[in-house]
């Protein structure tokens, strides 16, 4: 099996250690990876800015890049969401047909893929779990409270294995953080306060430890945590299942 690790550009710039823990996770589990040094962005930020048209350089930089693996794994809902749904703008060569239905978020990939059911950890930790709304309603790693009361989802699943951790219970728990991208630039005000709406739940219901599978999302939580110096990590999920951080 040749897999290549996409590493999206926020992590890539500002949470490594994510990338890190990503390559470590797959070597976990038996996947020796390749990170190919000609990557860059998906092209995601300049779309959601309303310049789409001008991310098609990048879509076609991304397909040249991977077009010869035969699964991308990324630690990122949200890109690889873009990928498989906004790549659609240009022409559907095979090359394009093919990084589409082959980029995988990561825990999508350790269990549609490898069919990985458990994976050995220990964090003795309250935990709370963001669902990012690109991972949950796009690529359904999770179900909707709108759609069933049931919450257990990929991501969720391997967190209830962990030796020591406690997944806390959230009121609501599949809400949106308020990122969205370019709307927290557009939208600061709302977005500041989906935030902080986010973060108090996970607060008042005894989180330790924010995680999710998104570290965009991650990365508005936490600066609201950084803000209001809340006793509160955040981390991504790839970093709780490896021991990264201590």
């Amino acid at each position: 099996m040749n897999v290549a690790l996409f590493i999206p550009c926020y992590v890539d710039q500002f949470y490594p250690q994510v990338g890190i823990a990503t390559m470590r996770l797959l070597e976990k589990v038996g996947v020796q990876a390749t990170f190919p040094m000609q990557q860059t962005c998906c092209g995601q930020p300049m779309a959601n800015a309303g310049c789409e048209a001008d991310s098609i350089p990048v879509y076609h930089n991304y397909v040249r890049t991977f077009a010869d693996y035969d699964y991308i794994v990324a630690p990122s809902g949200s890109c690889v969401y873009h990928v498989r749904k906004h790549f659609n703008i240009i022409d559907q060569t095979p090359a394009v047909k093919h990084v589409r239905e082959r980029t995988y978020e990561l825990f999508q990939f350790l269990t549609d893929v490898l069919g990985v059911t458990s994976i050995e950890a220990e964090f003795p930790y309250r935990v709370g779990l963001h669902q990012s709304c690109h991972g949950q309603r796009g690529l359904r790693l999770a179900p909707d409270s709108e759609m069933t009361p049931n919450r257990e989802g990929k991501v969720s699943h391997f967190l209830k294995q962990v030796r020591g951790l406690e997944l806390v219970e959230l009121d609501r728990y599949d809400e949106c953080c308020g990122f969205g991208g370019a709307f927290c630039v557009s939208e600061a005000a709302v977005s500041a306060r989906m935030g902080q709406d986010r973060v108090q739940d996970h607060a008042k219901n005894g989180a330790q430890v924010i995680t999710g599978g998104d570290v965009s999302c991650l990365m508005h939580l936490e600066g609201i945590v950084r803000r209001k110096k809340l006793p509160i990590r955040v981390m991504h999920v790839a970093e709780i299942l490896t021991g990264s951080v201590s």
